[in-house]
C-alpha cells in the first residue's frame, strides 16, 4: 500500500481508539522504552511533544520520567523553522512554555537550539511503519530532513499503537528507516 492509503487507514484507526485505551497504551508504550533502552547511558534525547487532534501517542509521561530519574539527560523538543521549513530541537525543560504553530503542533516558544549531530536517540512520530522500518508520517517530510542531520549512530525510534505493516510501497531516497519501534506489545528491532 501506498503512503497515503495507509495514512488514511492508520489515522481512521487512531480515532477509534478510547480515552482510557489510549492513556493505557501510551504508558505501555513509555514502560517498554524505559525498560528496553539504556538511558543512562545517553546525554540527548529528541522526542516530539504528542499532537492531541491527531491521536499520537502521549510523550508527556515519557518527558516526565526523563525529567525524575535520568536529570543528567539533555531533552529536546521540536520546532518548526518558519524560514526554513525544517526542525529545529530546542531544550526542552517542566518549565518551558508551549504554543501552537500554523498546523497546531504544540513547540517550545523559546530555548537553546541544539546542533543534530550532539543527539542521542530521536523519538519519531509516525502513524504506521514498516518492517523494514519506514514510516508514513503527515506528509510534509520534516522528521525525514531532520534524522538526515543526526549522526549516524543516533537511535531512531518510533512510537507506535500499532504493529508494523509489510511495506510501504511507495518510499523513496529521502526516506530515514527507523532502528526501532516501540508499540505497546513489544520493540521491534527493523529490517534494514
Amino acid at each position: 500500500m501506498t503512503k497515503s492509503e495507509l495514512r488514511k487507514i492508520y489515522l481512521a484507526k487512531r480515532r477509534s481508539i478510547s480515552p482510557a485505551d489510549h492513556a493505557e497504551l501510551s504508558a505501555r508504550i513509555a514502560a517498554s522504552l524505559f525498560e528496553r533502552f539504556d538511558l543512562a547511558a545517553i546525554k540527548t534525547i529528541h522526542c516530539f511533544i504528542s499532537l492531541k487532534h491527531t491521536g499520537e501517542v502521549e510523550t508527556s509521561g515519557i518527558f516526565e520520567r526523563l525529567w525524575a530519574d535520568f536529570p543528567h539527560v539533555k531533552t529536546l523538543a521540536p520546532r518548526i523553522n518558519d524560514e526554513t521549513g525544517d526542525i529545529d530541537s530546542l531544550l526542552f525543560t517542566s518549565g518551558t512554555k508551549l504554543v501552537e504553530n500554523n498546523w497546531k503542533i504544540p513547540e517550545p516558544t523559546d530555548g537553546d537550539v541544539v546542533d543534530p549531530g550532539e543527539i542521542d536517540i530521536v523519538l519519531v512520530p509516525l502513524v504506521c511503519f514498516d518492517e523494514r522500518g519506514y514510516r508514513v508520517g503527515y506528509g510534509k517530510g520534516f522528521y525525514d530532513r531532520f534524522l538526515g542531520k543526526c549522526r549516524s549512530d543516533c537511535l531512531k525510534i518510533g512510537l507506535s499503537f500499532f504493529p508494523s505493516v509489510e511495506k510501504i510501497d511507495d518510499v523513496h531516497e529521502g526516506d530515514i528507516p527507523l532502528d526501532f519501534c516501540v508499540t505497546p506489545e513489544w520493540t521491534i528491532a527493523t529490517k534494514k
